[in-house]
């Protein structure tokens, strides 16, 4: 299991979210950040903006996805 924040994953704050796999931390975001818009919290509206963008634009979004995968694999286990 890892550990990555929001910011390491492009958003504002340092919420840790833990996974088995940097699908497991992209998604975990995912959810944080939708949380965070419905709250309205406008901190957090740039990354849910891109995060939406990324969805919906998967094949340009790959390099994003590439060094997600590459930072969540340099992390230590814990």
């Amino acid at each position: 299991m890892k550990t990555m924040t929001c910011r390491q994953l492009g958003g504002p704050c340092d919420v840790a979210h833990r996974g088995d796999t940097h699908d497991d931390v992209i998604n975990a975001q995912d959810q944080h950040l939708k949380q965070a818009e419905k709250a309205g919290d406008a901190a957090h509206q740039p990354a849910r903006d891109e995060m939406k963008a990324r969805w919906r634009h998967p094949k340009k979004s790959l390099g994003w996805y590439r060094d997600m995968k590459a930072a969540f694999a340099a992390l230590p286990e814990g």
